[in-house]
């Protein structure tokens, strides 16, 4: 009956809770830790972005536009990454009458190329961040593409999984149900 149904309720929730949050461990963990790295990134955790400037040459005709008006977009991002190890995601590839314009963006990363379209010169600033600021933009999901993006929901799903069966856990402990309860919402509050 009720006392049968009782124990493997208490049973089930005690394994879900315990085993969910030995995954979840590690990604408990980073949060918390990224949550006080974010929280005291000017102070604690100052980290002096290192800025690199490079000119190069890249061919004209991949800037200069076709009959459609297009330019050779692909080419030029592959370019600069090949040559000199731009990583992150193109932010963005704007192209004006004079000169194009292409950002990417990563983790702790940014780069932009400012691309002559009439002779192919361009300027390439990059900066690194450090490892702080990767992890801070990891926490925040910023410039991390759509597989971080699916970490970071699981992650959440986990949590919550873990803080509900924790809950349902408390109230099998007849002894420890109030204070649980009101150390619980005192906590949220």
């Amino acid at each position: 009956g009720a006392k049968r149904f009782h124990r493997f309720a208490a049973k089930w929730f005690r394994w879900l809770h315990i085993y969910v949050s030995m995954v979840s461990f590690g990604i408990l963990f980073f949060f918390a830790v990224t949550g006080l790295t974010l929280n005291h990134a000017e102070g604690l955790f100052g980290e002096t972005p290192q800025t690199t400037q490079r000119k190069g040459q890249l061919s004209a005709k991949w800037v200069a536009a076709d009959a459609k008006g297009n330019v050779a977009k692909l080419e030029v991002v592959e370019f600069l990454r090949r040559t000199h190890g731009v990583k992150g995601l193109v932010g963005e590839f704007r192209i004006e009458d004079a000169q194009c314009a292409v950002s990417f963006k990563g983790p702790g990363y940014m780069a932009e190329a400012l691309i002559d379209r009439a002779s192919g010169r361009y300027e390439l600033s990059e900066t690194r961040m450090g490892f702080i600021a990767i992890i801070n933009d990891l926490h925040k999901g910023r410039d991390t593409g759509p597989g971080w993006s699916v970490i970071v929901d699981l992650s959440a799903i986990l949590m919550v999984v873990v803080s509900l069966s924790g809950m349902v856990l408390i109230y099998f402990v007849k002894r420890r149900f109030v204070s649980g309860t009101v150390v619980a919402v005192l906590g949220t509050a």
